[in-house]
């Protein structure tokens, strides 16, 4: 199993990026996917996660109405896209999976990606 995310960065307060997860070994479009970020000093949250099929999303309440998680099960792609940024989420993001939706909301997945550092910062 391989994770790998990309797409972050720098960018100002109120900027926009989008974050992307590329899987391979495992059969992407029977897991569920999830994004968790870490803050220096601090525990890994959930930020969101979304079904196998992507009809079912979830978010932490931090970031709801702000952040839109996607797949594309033809590229075994994950997305997250952040609008809004605030300095408050400045960290390093991680996508995770696993084959339940309930599972992957936890920090009880097997596998996980290096992380891509989001910075909000004027």
């Amino acid at each position: 199993v391989q994770l790998v995310e990309s797409g972050g960065g720098l960018v100002q307060p109120g900027g926009s990026l989008r974050l992307s997860c590329a899987a391979s070994g495992f059969t992407f479009s029977s897991y569920a996917m999830g994004w968790f970020r870490q803050a220096p000093g601090k525990e890994r949250e959930f930020v969101a996660a979304i079904n196998w099929s992507g009809g079912s999303t979830y978010y932490a309440e931090s970031v709801k109405g702000r952040f839109t998680i996607s797949r594309d099960n033809a590229k075994n792609t994950q997305y997250l896209q952040m609008n809004r940024l605030k300095p408050e989420d400045t960290a390093v993001y991680y996508c995770n999976e696993h084959r339940s939706i309930v599972v992957v909301r936890t920090t009880a997945s097997d596998y996980w990606g290096q992380g891509t550092q989001v910075t909000v910062s004027s």
